[in-house]
């Protein structure tokens, strides 16, 4: 018999009972049959946190005519006395030297008093066994004092329909049997008894739960300690909340503006900036800057994020994974992430003859085990090469996510908070708190390109280098890499901000305002028109350079401006699933912040109003490039036949759209890519997937490649950087891998593996060449296009193990080939006269560092030229 839950539970009180409906079979009743079951004991601590099997038991009061009393709905919350009732609290504690007094002072405050000295829920009983310490004290109590004790006593807020029309017909029995559990607890510990005989003790769920709780709230306290700990992080809630519904109501929205950026004055203009796709002389230069000033770079990846709209899960385990995990193009998206730093480093070397290690800091959380599952990825890979030393990972905390309609904490079972990370703007103040600029500093680095993991195309062709560059350069604090907004795309903006602060100076810098935050500003969130406001504005894509002094400067201030862009996005759902396994989709948001807002800390000020040029003078700079050369997002699952943006599937065609522009300029034919629609028909008309370190720079690949065509179903991956491709004609699939892509590996003195970059790495060399083969089945159902998935009918695969060589010269490659060199040697291909002539030799020891040819790369005026180099033996 189907059974469905309907739990009576209240986060401003306490859960009493939960009804289950059994559904009749009767034809005489229609009506549901509830019977009555106690549900999961309130919290009563353990004596300890150990691991012991033995703790106390503390029978308590289960039972209060309170939460089952539905009487009238109670006034709208006050949001305007609850922020001052804490902000009086959190005056009292800023002036408290020790956890001690800060203790004295929270088991004064009204709330706290009510809640552990109520008869009713025997919490004065409970504090009396325990072996809690000062901090831990505190900290729950902070939890009762901002209005929480609904986390420690079973606190939901969920009443299912069904339930509605059974309140009445149940509430006096209800009654009767409190007001008798009551009457036995007062009459000779009754209800003692009661209690043993439900076993309302602590089980090791709930002492882990009880574990994870006071990490929980140790993280918010420490974390938001510049605002205030917990009590701050609540009032900032409630804050902007009151906000929010403040906006509805208000009329004049130039004013709310004003009055949220505490100036005079205020106006947002389309930033200028450094176009470099019209530019291109400057935006060479500006990317031999960045080639240059590499080895005083860093990188900085915020992975903290939950991803939930990507839906990603572990085909074995059925566990949520992070989005870092998500396999695109074959790897996951973080070794997307470092392939594409290596091969700047590889530039670098092959310009400046030196070995530059990029130290790589990854900001990760608890979230969907993300923390442990990229430490575990590192390792399985072996540091990508890079060694350990060259990576720092650091867990940004969870924080609790609020209802939407008063700021209440979300729990989902007895003591367990709902929690989603604090947004990636947690990574400044966290990254000062974990040493991580001084890691940098010790590295030699003074700069860092920041990007996120889901963006597969930010290291497309210059796009990063010039950003970096620019900043080296002229010595800025912070700049963006932006474009044109997308019509449909979940994104902020990027603005100038011209103000008038209340000394009178103007303000002006680059900023960000998030999508959630347009109304604030009164910018329509919708359909993008060409003459539109909104159109003028580029997207904010969340590609940084970072000055690194100026940003530990704002982490390590004590106060709000260490935590950017602070938001309540109240948009989204919040999704979770009660221990009742029944699933609930809740308004409501978390307190987060914005990595990019931190650029709010560089505003440049003057005596008087500035007009033209004023952004050639900021601290704060802005490059723009065309859109799919800078970002192209893998952050949400695609549904049938919705549309393709920020979906896996949208990301690889912007990459095949950049291929198809690259080779196009290289004197090679391919079918055209038309419309997204025609992908969710076909899939794509060819895949092409070529090794960033072929370039990266698309002036460098243009040496590379020449002449030739790739026909309509045709696949090409090519995973080798010393590549010559003259006049080759594919039809089918053409697969080149190498097993020393960029160098060879070593063993450093601390045993790890180490990536030697160098010229002893495998080539390939293709001159009038056909490949004709049936290549991919493009009628399998089976293909995922954008994991590289695919079920192949033919195919022509080159394997290049250490520094082999592959050659094939005036040859027609038709069929099913596999042509596997060895380490050491070099492999010819050429026609005979029934068929291809394979010819295996030893690579002469003359050659074995250099190989038989290689690309020699110069610098000359703002390009990168490369000449082909051929040793004696091989001319």
């Amino acid at each position: 018999m189907a059974q469905s839950s309907a739990p009576i539970l209240n986060h401003k009180n306490q859960l009493l009972f939960s009804f289950a409906s059994q559904q009749s079979n009767s034809l005489f009743s229609s009506q549901s049959h509830y019977f009555l079951r106690l549900a999961k004991s309130p919290l009563s601590f353990a004596s300890s946190l150990s691991s012991s099997p033995s703790l106390p038991q503390c029978p308590l009061t289960r039972v209060t005519t309170a939460p089952v009393e539905y009487a009238a709905p109670p006034p709208e919350f006050d949001f305007g006395r609850e922020i001052s009732r804490l902000k009086a609290l959190r005056s009292r504690l800023s002036g408290c030297d020790s956890v001690e007094e800060k203790l004295r002072v929270v088991e004064r405050n009204r709330r706290v008093r009510e809640f552990f000295n109520s008869s009713r829920n025997g919490y004065a009983r409970v504090l009396d066994l325990l072996n809690l310490s000062s901090e831990e004290l505190f900290l729950v109590k902070c939890l009762v004092a901002s209005g929480q004790e609904h986390v420690l006593s079973l606190g939901f807020d969920f009443v299912d329909e069904d339930f509605e029309s059974a309140r009445s017909s149940v509430k006096s029995a209800l009654y009767a049997l409190v007001g008798m559990i009551e009457r036995l607890d007062v009459n000779g510990g009754g209800g003692d008894r009661f209690g043993k005989q439900i076993g309302l003790s602590l089980n090791d769920e709930d002492i882990g739960d009880l574990r994870k709780l006071l990490k929980n709230l140790g993280e918010v306290e420490q974390f938001y300690d510049c605002i205030g700990g917990i009590i701050g992080y609540q009032i900032t809630v409630l804050e902007l909340l009151a906000q929010t519904r403040s906006e509805r109501q208000a009329k004049n929205k130039s004013k709310h503006k004003h009055e949220l950026m505490e100036c005079q004055f205020l106006e947002i203009h389309a930033p200028r900036g450094y176009d470099l796709s019209q530019n291109t002389d400057y935006a060479s230069q500006a990317a031999l800057w960045g080639i240059e000033g590499l080895p005083g770079l860093g990188e900085i990846y915020p992975l903290g994020g939950s991803a939930d709209r990507l839906g990603l899960v572990d085909s074995e385990t059925g566990e949520c994974l992070p989005a870092a995990m998500l396999p695109f193009c074959g790897r996951t998206l973080l070794e997307g992430l470092i392939r594409d730093l290596q091969a700047r480093e590889f530039l670098y070397f092959k310009i400046y003859g030196k070995q530059s290690i990029t130290p790589v800091a990854i900001m990760t959380s608890s979230a969907k085990n993300n923390h442990e599952r990229i430490t575990s990825l590192c390792k399985r890979l072996g540091w990508f090469g890079r060694g350990q030393s060259s990576f720092r990972l650091f867990e940004q905390p969870l924080v609790p996510a609020v209802s939407a309609e008063d700021g209440q904490w979300l729990v989902s079972k007895p003591y367990a908070l709902v929690c989603k990370p604090g947004g990636h703007g947690a990574i400044w103040k966290l990254a000062y708190d974990k040493g991580i600029f001084k890691w940098f500093y010790h590295h030699g680095r003074k700069g860092a390109t920041v990007r996120q993991v889901s963006n597969v195309v930010a290291a497309t062709d210059l796009t990063l280098l010039a950003l970096a560059g620019i900043g080296l350069h002229h010595e800025k604090k912070l700049g963006f890499a932006s474009c044109k907004r997308n019509s449909g795309a979940t994104e902020g903006i990027n603005v100038l901000v011209e103000k008038k602060n209340i000394d009178g100076k103007w303000a002006y810098g680059l900023s960000c305002i998030e999508y959630t935050e347009f109304d604030k500003f009164g910018i329509a969130d919708g359909p993008l028109l060409s003459s539109s406001f909104q159109a003028e504005f580029p997207a904010n894509t969340n590609i940084l350079y970072v000055d690194l002094p100026s940003a530990e400067l704002v982490g390590s201030s004590n106060n709000g401006n260490c935590l950017p862009g602070m938001v309540l996005n109240t948009k989204k759902q919040i999704k979770f699933v009660d221990y009742f396994g029944t699933p609930h989709s809740v308004s409501g948001g978390r307190l987060e912040c914005t990595m990019q807002n931190v650029a709010d800390n560089f505003f440049n000020t003057y005596s008087s109003r500035c007009y033209k040029g004023v952004e050639d003078k900021l601290d704060t700079y802005i490059v723009f490039n065309e859109r799919r050369r800078v970002t192209s997002s893998a952050k949400k699952q695609r549904r049938h036949a919705e549309s393709l943006h920020q979906t896996p599937d949208g990301a690889l065609l912007d990459i095949l759209r950049n291929a198809h522009d690259l080779l196009s300029q290289c004197d090679m034919k391919l079918p055209e890519i038309e419309g997204n629609e025609k992908y969710l028909v076909s899939g794509p008309p060819f895949l092409i997937l070529l090794h960033p370190a072929l370039g990266p720079l698309w002036e460098v690949m243009k040496q590379k490649f020449c002449g030739g065509s790739i026909s309509e179903g045709s696949e090409l991956q090519v995973e080798v950087a010393e590549l010559l491709w003259r006049n080759v004609q594919l039809d089918g699939s053409l697969i080149i891998e190498a097993e020393n892509v960029m160098g060879s590996t070593r063993i450093d003195a601390n045993g790890e593996s180490m990536l030697q970059y160098g010229n002893r790495c495998g080539r390939c060399r293709l001159e009038n060449v056909k490949v004709l083969n049936e290549g991919i089945d493009w009628n399998c159902g089976n293909n995922v296009y954008w994991k590289h998935d695919v079920q192949r009918i033919e195919a022509c695969k080159i394997v290049l193990h250490g520094n082999a060589e592959f050659e094939a010269t005036d040859v027609t490659l038709q069929g099913n080939h596999i042509f596997e060199v060895p380490n050491g040697h070099k492999m010819k291909i050429t026609s005979g006269n029934s068929g291809i002539i394979v010819q295996l030799d030893p690579i002469g020891e003359d050659t074995m560092e250099n190989g038989s040819w290689h690309w020699n790369y110069k610098i000359k005026g703002t390009h990168v030229h490369l000449e082909l180099v051929e040793s004696k033996t091989n001319k």
